[in-house]
This record gives C-alpha cells, structure tokens and sequence, in this order.
C-alpha cells in the first residue's frame, strides 16, 4: 500500500511539471529517447549482442559434467565356472565425471569471437541510429509547433486589427459618411477572423498532441513548449548550408547507419572464416573420472564393501581426441558458399547506404537553398503586402475605399506573414538538418 501511494505521488508530481514547465527541443529529445519503446527495444538488442560475445568467449573454457546410475538386473545367468543357470540378481551403481577442453578448433573460436564483437558494434550503432532518427522526427514536431503559434498570433493580431476597423466603421456610419452595409461587411470579416484564428488554435492543438504522443506523454493536457528567441534566422544559421560534397565526406565516417554497415560487412568476413573451420581438423582434450559399486543377491555370495569397492574401481583417463573431417554431405563446402554470397549481399547494403546518404544530403541541401530563396522573396512580398495594407486602411479610415477592398488588402497581408512565416521554419529545418548530417548536435535556443 506505501508502495502504490509513492508512485501515485511520483506521478502527480510528473503531470504537475508537465503542466507548469514549457519544454524545449532538447528536454523534448532526451524525454523522447529516455521513453521509446523502439529506443529500449534496441537496448535490449544490444544486450543480447553482449550475450552473444560472452558465449562466444566462454566457449574457450573447459566443461564438466557428471553422471549418475543405478541398474537392477533380474533373472538367472549360466555360471562361468559350471555352465549351471543361477539366479543372479544383483544390483549396480555407477557415477563419473568427464571434462573436454578444446585445444584447437581450425581458428573457428577467435573468429567467433571476432564476428561477436563486430555485431555488438553494429548493434551499438544501429542503437545510435534510432536514437537520431527519433531526434530528426521530434525536431520536425517541435518546429511545427513553433509554426503554428506564430500562424495563431497573426491571426489573433488580426482580430484585433479587425475589431479596431469596426469601432471606425461604426463611427463612420454614425457620422453618415458610410453606408451601414459596410458596417455589416466588416463584423463578417471580424467573424471570418475570428474562423481562422479557432482553426489555426485546433491545428497547434493537434500539432502538440503529435508532439506529446512521440515522447510517448501519459497525458498531453497542459503541455507546451517553450518559443525560443530565434533572432535572424538566416545569418545565424547560414553557415549550415554547406556543398553536398563536403558535408557527405564528414557525414560518410560519422553517421552511425553506415558505421552499422561497415560493422556487418567485417562480420559477415569473420563468418566466412568460422564456416572456413569446418574443412580444419579439430584436437580436443578429455579428462573423465568413473566409479561404482555392486551389490549381488545371493546369501553365499561374499559382497565386498562399499568402501573397498570404490578403491578398487576408480577410474581414472586422460586422452586427446583428433577429428579429421572427411566428407560432411557437402555441408561445410555449402556454408562457406553461404558466407560469400552473405559478405556480397553486405557489402551491397553498404554501398547502397552510403549511396541513399549522399542523395538525402543533397535534397537536403537543394532544400534548404530553396527554403533560404523562398525566405528572402516572402521578406519582399511581405514588405510590399505591408505597404499596399496601410494604404487601403488609410482609404477605408477616411471612407473612400470598401469594406472589400480592405478586406482583399489585409487577406494579402495574411497570406504573405504565413508564407515568410513557414518559409522561416522550412529554412531553419534543412539548416539543423544539415547540421545533424555533420555531426552536429540539434538544440534551438
């Protein structure tokens, strides 16, 4: 009972944090790794790796094993001295012990042991590789949060905007400078507003709950995540966007996923020269111990002791075995094809990832060009949108442009804060995005 009134307390205590603390990107991504499943599956096939490896190493040592027995025999037996069957009922009982040792084994341990610790290494990097994959998909959560509360503030700003023309509207139609229908068209603008501004509030609800979800949150209500102070996205960030070429030869030796390759293919090597033992012969040696005593069940029969028994039986043997492998219906012939086919089909996979990495950073550079031509031409129609606004709210404040044309003014402006807006994100994405390619670590401050 203390126990679960502990942990019910833990998590309250969770959940009230959550509540009260905005979280940034890199509280987000080490929550979200701390709590994957995927990530604590890969854990556990790393350790299964370490498993594998000490098998492998133990197999050098020696075994032991003992055994056990007790036989009954029953019924009668020709006498070696008369040729008279006898009842000879007698019982015996028999233990040992044995341990083999291999000496030498046609190098098939060492380079067990070698092909071990390369898929532990492969293991630990395809560990690496979840974990970065997870960090790429928070990051592109995260932003898209960032995206819809600056879309949700324009929105509401414009509401305000809408509700101050009201006000104006009503004071020209007081004053008989306007008509009372442009008065009616300007409150649907308001209410057309104010449709927008809930819309855009639903998509940065649903954006975050996505978010939460990929930390893997028991409960999204009151999460929120802290907006950084991002300054001038391009100049702070410009220095990312580096030729394809050169981030591919740092990301080439670095990136986990074509380490992970690399560790297969050399395991994959190692494998060919374990299935290469099976034509090697194999020297073992043997140590075994035996022991045991009889009892028969004839009253004249004279049964020596139990003690006196076990001195004279104790055996005691000390041999090497040498297994010379002759024909094996073609099995180690078969596994050695295997193991090439299986190092061809490795070293494909390689190339192929190495080739996959090199066209993701170059879409991902094109992009990122691309987002910094977008981010620079929104600035441009920005500036003009804001320039034809304020002057159709000048003509609508001294009555001598519609509620239309106003409206048309404003919805321009919207479109092009959206625009400059998203292309910001889309730019300062492909920049972490090429930073993550050269090792970089992904944090927004």
């Amino acid at each position: 009972m203390k126990k679960y009134i502990v942990s019910c307390c833990f998590l309250l205590l969770t959940l009230g944090l959550q509540a009260q603390n905005k979280w940034t990107l890199r509280e987000c991504i080490d929550y979200a790794i701390e709590n994957n499943i995927e990530i604590k599956q890969q854990y556990l096939s790393v350790k299964n790796s370490e498993v594998d490896l000490s098998t492998s190493k133990n197999s050098r040592l020696p075994d032991l094993s003992g055994s056990a027995g007790q036989n009954f025999n029953f019924g009668r037996t020709a006498s070696a001295a008369t040729g008279v069957y006898e009842a000879n009922s007698a019982s015996t009982t028999n233990f040992g012990l044995s341990s083999s040792t291999p000496i030498f084994t046609g190098f098939r341990i060492p380079n067990e042991i070698k092909m071990y610790e390369l898929n532990l290494l492969a293991a630990t990097e395809g560990l690496k590789k979840a974990k970065e994959n997870l960090e790429l998909q928070v990051t592109s959560l995260f932003l898209d949060v960032l995206f819809k509360k600056e879309i949700l503030k324009v929105y509401q700003e414009q509401i305000k905007l809408s509700k101050v023309q009201v006000e104006r509207t009503q004071a020209l139609v007081d004053a008989g400078k306007v008509p009372a229908s442009q008065l009616y068209d300007i409150k649907a603008q308001l209410a057309k507003d104010e449709l927008n501004a809930t819309v855009a509030e639903n998509d940065l609800d649903l954006s975050s709950l996505n978010l939460a979800q990929a930390l893997n949150l028991l409960d999204a209500k009151g999460f929120d995540v802290a907006e950084p102070i991002l300054g001038d996205v391009i100049g702070d960030n410009i220095s990312s966007i580096l030729p394809a070429d050169q981030i591919y030869q740092v990301a080439v030796v670095s990136r986990p996923h074509v380490k992970e390759a690399e560790y297969k293919v050399e395991s994959s090597k190692r494998n060919l020269k374990v299935a290469q033992s099976g034509y090697w012969p194999t020297i073992d040696l043997g140590l075994s111990y035996n022991n045991g005593f009889d009892h028969i069940y004839k009253s004249e029969y004279d049964n020596k002791s139990i003690s006196e028994q076990l001195k004279n039986n104790s055996r005691e043997v000390i041999g090497l075995t040498l297994r010379v492998p002759i024909f094996n219906r073609f099995q180690t012939r078969n596994q050695v094809r295997g193991a090439r086919i299986n190092i061809e089909n490795r070293e494909l996979e390689l190339d192929n990832v190495k080739l996959a990495l090199f066209k993701e950073i170059q879409q991902a550079y094109q992009s990122a060009v691309a987002a910094q031509s977008k981010f620079s031409s929104t600035e441009i129609a920005l500036e003009a949108s804001q320039e034809s606004f304020n002057y159709a709210q000048e003509r609508y404040d001294i009555g001598k442009s519609t509620v239309f044309e106003f409206a048309d003014a404003q919805t321009k402006l919207l479109t092009s804060r959206s625009e400059q807006i998203q292309a910001k994100y889309d730019f300062l994405f492909r920049a972490k995005i090429l930073d993550f390619y050269r090792g970089t670590k992904i944090d927004i401050k």
